[in-house]
Formats: structure tokens, sequence, C-alpha cells
């Protein structure tokens, strides 16, 4: 019974926490009965008075309604529904966490709201297990990484690719990559580590969900950022993350495809007018295949002017798939 009387207060608190807000509160009555039927604690009514001052007391906000009956509810919270609905969303689409993670955490989310919210909540939460990833070791890697990041100590890990039959396979005959982590990024809705990779002497990136086990952290301390490189500068540049060599290239664009544009090279964007239908982009992006076919997309809306050596490869990758396509028929 004393154990009960010390604990009362918390429990209050849980009550309110849980099954209340603005819109649902609670009377003096009906939170002395659900003490009983939930936790056994008989109480009375000045004893709940008093336990919501030390509550108060202790910095809990506690939010009344006055009348002939004082109405009580948790106010202040951390989230609003919309925010946690928010944050729920981006666990259920994110494809490098797992389906039980994602479900663990959508949980978790979902109890910062009050019980009537969260319960709401879950229910609109999407299903996407058909494309989410299987690396139950995730949270470790990530973990691992971020540690890395603040001891400023490189890292060592599998990497590992599929193979025709759907099999991991380690790259590189299992023989360990090496990496100089500088930065975690989410991108497309997938994870990378982005890091100095002294192997080819460049800044490179690696995706979290194809690290095959919790990576080692190495003595060896990072090898520092190259000058001039900036995190955000390098994550715009890329398409879908793929590596390879930049370019500053020039594009000609339709008026209509200004909004692509900003999405994905940002506000700043190097922009000038070209005639009454077109634009003109100057952008530094990694040139490759994925490149190509982001160009290819937009049906002709966008057209690569320059450097030469882009644009014949641009050309050269649509002559050969129209070869290709010919041959087959």
């Amino acid at each position: 019974m004393e154990c009960s009387s010390k604990l009362r207060p918390f429990y209050l608190l849980k009550l309110l926490y849980e099954l209340t807000d603005e819109d649902h509160t609670l009377t003096t009555n009906e939170l002395i009965q659900l003490l009983d039927d939930r936790f056994s604690i008989k109480t009375q009514r000045t004893r709940i008075a008093q336990d919501i001052e030390a509550l108060e007391a202790f910095g809990f906000e506690i939010g009344r309604v006055r009348g002939q009956s004082n109405n009580y509810y948790f106010d202040k919270r951390s989230f609003e529904p919309a925010e946690l609905k928010l944050l729920i969303d981006a666990v259920q689409s994110s494809l490098f966490i797992t389906e039980r993670k994602s479900r663990e955490l959508t949980e978790k989310i979902a109890r910062l709201a009050p019980e009537y919210i969260g319960d709401n909540l879950l229910r609109l939460s999407g299903n996407y297990t058909r494309l989410k990833q299987r690396n139950e070791q995730i949270y470790y890697i990530v973990d691992a990484i971020n540690r890395a990041i603040l001891q400023k100590n490189q890292i060592s890990f599998g990497y590992f690719e599929y193979d025709i039959y759907k099999r991991r396979k380690l790259r590189h005959n299992g023989v360990p990559y090496v990496l100089s982590p500088y930065a975690l990024v989410w991108d497309n809705d997938l994870y990378y580590v982005v890091g100095y990779y002294e192997k080819y002497g460049i800044v490179s990136n690696f995706r979290v969900d194809r690290i095959a086990h919790v990576p080692e952290i190495l003595d060896q301390s990072i090898i520092p950022e190259p000058d001039g490189f900036d995190l955000e500068e390098y994550r715009s540049s890329m398409m879908r993350m793929y590596n390879s060599e930049r370019k500053t290239v020039e594009m000609a664009c339709d008026f209509s495809v200004m909004d692509a544009i900003v999405d994905k090279f940002g506000e700043a964007v190097d922009t000038g007018l070209i005639d009454e239908k077109t634009f003109s982009v100057t952008v530094e992006t990694a040139v490759n295949h994925i490149f190509y076919s982001w160009v290819f997309g937009f049906g002709g809306k966008v057209r690569i002017l320059g450097p030469h050596e882009v644009v014949e490869g641009y050309a050269d990758m649509v002559l050969h798939a129209a070869n290709t396509l010919v041959l087959e028929l």
C-alpha cells in the first residue's frame, strides 16, 4: 500500500499523458476511478489535487478546465499529430528500415500522442513490406557509423550485391572496404554513408543497407575532408547517389520543367533566360547513365548544350538503346 501511494503521482501522469489533451479531459472522479481500475490504487479527491501540484512543481504542464468539477489534461506535448504522421510516413516509406523495425518505430512514434490519436495514426499508417530491406543489423550498423564519425575514426566493412539468383555476394572477393566516414545522408528513401575512399582517392558513398555486417571502427584517424568539399553540393550533384566524374554541364530547359530543376539542384541553381519559352541551367553534376536517363525522362524538354563530350555521351547512349531495340524487333 505504501509503495502504491508513492507511485500514485507517476500513474496519474501516465493516465494524463496517454488519455488526455486539450479536447479530451478527465475529471477528478474519472482519474480516481481509472487509478483503481487500471492500477488498483485507491485515493481521494484531495490527493489528486496534491499530486497534480507536485507534477507541476516538477515541470510538467497540466492543463485545467475549471467548473463544478475540475477537468485535467496533459498540456504542451513535443509533437503535434500532423508532425507524428509525417514521422510515421517517413519510417514506413524508408526502404532501408526493415519491416520489423518499421513496425516497432511506428508504434513508438504513435505512443507520443494521446491513446485515441495514436490508435488512429496506426490505422492510417501505410504498408511497404514488399520493398523493405531484410538487413536486421541496420540499427547497429548506423550506430557504429555514427560513433566512428563522432570519434573521427576510419571504418572497415564488407559490402554485398545480389547475384542472378538473388543471393548476397560480397564485393571485392570479400576484402573489406576501408572508409573515412564524414556523414550519413538520406536520399530517395535510402541511407548512404559518405566518406573518403582512399583506394580510389575520392569522396564516395555506400548504401548502408548493403553493408554486410556491423562495421569495425579502426584505430586510424579519418583522412580529412578535401579542401572545398561541401556535403550538400556533393549530394545535390549526384544522380541517385551514383558516383562518377563530375562535370560542369549546361542545359536548355523548357519553362515547364523549372520545378523539377529546382527540386533537384536547389533554388540557388545557376539559370538564365534563352528565349520566351526556354531557360538555361548550369550545374556541376555526376555524369553517367543515370544522369542521361534523367535528361531523357523529360521527353526533349531538357537538352544538353555542353560540354561536347557530355553531348556525345548522351547521343551514344540514346543511339545504342535505339539500335538495340531495332535489332530485337
